[in-house]
């Protein structure tokens, strides 16, 4: 009897420390390291094994993936996606992420950028879509029609900022994601300003992305926001710099000169009056609240300072701006900038 009690117990222990082993190997501590795989819509169920087999601790964690992958028809069913694997994952955890596409949110940073195409680039180096497909969608007259923004003027709903979304977000989702963080930004208090501006949210945008490549200096933003809107009021041409670099496609022009003024384009602001067609860049947040707070005043000019510090000298009158721009002149001549 003795003996059977014994044997019995022998066995226990077997199936038990079987069972621990089992379990370990599937629900323990799998991951390594922390492990990071892509999977596109054209890798191969082998690239994926490749990549996670490898992060596994140990041949039974192997084993284990491989029986459960089979098991779950991973080999069919794996979803495309930007995984984070973290360090002491489970077989089971990994396997069914992968099954049902819980992949890792990606951090997309909206900056800066002056065009579509180098905003689509942009973006398309931090997600799954290409560059030439974000275009597409960004130029796509239906989604423009119910995003509500005019012909090439997507890049006006671009606020810059840093939004969570899935790699392999589709163009189509991701602009209608970017709409309605516009439309959060839009919020009542800014909306409420629009008034005393006199312009639309579009035409903030607008404004402000001049504002942003014109002033260095932030504290100067709402000074030169206000000589912009006084400028529209009175129905003065902008006159503003950065929109012949614009239209011009020259971003690296370092000084406009009277030649560059008669460039024929409706974003020159020197022979057109009025607002350019469209945002000349993605505007910063503070240029665009400094254009809904510019500061009222009374200038209508204003000239780079010949200390060439960043910063602005303002003048009501073309008199006191042509002594203005006289000096800067001179200080540019001097260090034979051209």
């Amino acid at each position: 009897m003795k003996k059977v009690l014994k044997y019995l117990l022998c066995v226990a222990a077997m199936v038990l420390g079987a069972v621990v082993v089992l379990y370990s190997a599937f629900y323990g501590k799998a991951i390594k390291n922390e492990q990071v795989i892509y999977i596109y819509k054209a890798t191969q169920y082998g690239e994926i094994v490749e990549q996670l087999r490898p992060a596994l601790r140990s041949k039974l964690h192997q084993k284990a993936f491989d029986f459960y992958a089979e098991r779950l028809d991973l080999e069919k069913r794996y979803k495309t996606g930007y995984y984070i694997f973290g360090e002491g994952e489970s077989v089971i955890r990994v396997v069914r992420r992968v099954v049902l596409g819980e992949q890792t949110a990606v951090k997309l940073v909206i900056g800066e950028a002056r065009t579509l195409p180098q905003l689509a680039g942009k973006i398309s180096a931090q997600i799954a879509a290409d560059s030439a497909t974000l275009l597409r969608a960004m130029r796509n007259k239906q989604i423009r029609k119910e995003l509500g923004f005019v012909k090439d003027s997507t890049i006006a709903m671009f606020i810059p900022n840093t939004y969570e979304v899935y790699w392999d977000i589709s163009p189509e989702k991701l602009l209608h994601r970017i709409s309605r963080e516009y439309s959060r930004f839009w919020n009542a208090e800014r909306s409420a300003k629009l008034k005393r501006c006199g312009l639309s949210k579009y035409e903030v945008m607008t404004l402000a992305s001049i504002v942003y490549e014109e002033v260095k200096i932030p504290s100067e933003m709402r000074m030169i926001a206000g000589v912009y809107i006084n400028r529209l009021r009175g129905k003065i041409a902008l006159g503003a710099c950065p929109t012949i670099k614009y239209a011009m496609g020259d971003f690296e022009l370092k000084r406009i000169l009277h030649k560059h003024l008669t460039y024929r384009s409706p974003f020159n602001t020197y022979i057109n009056r009025g607002l350019p067609p469209a945002p000349i860049c993605v505007p910063s947040i503070e240029a665009i609240d400094a254009v809904l707070n510019y500061s009222e005043h009374k200038y209508l000019y204003f000239c780079a300072r010949p200390e060439l510090d960043g910063r602005h000298n303002f003048a009501r009158t073309l008199k006191e701006h042509n002594a203005n721009a006289r000096k800067y002149a001179a200080a540019i001549e001097r260090l034979k900038i051209k």
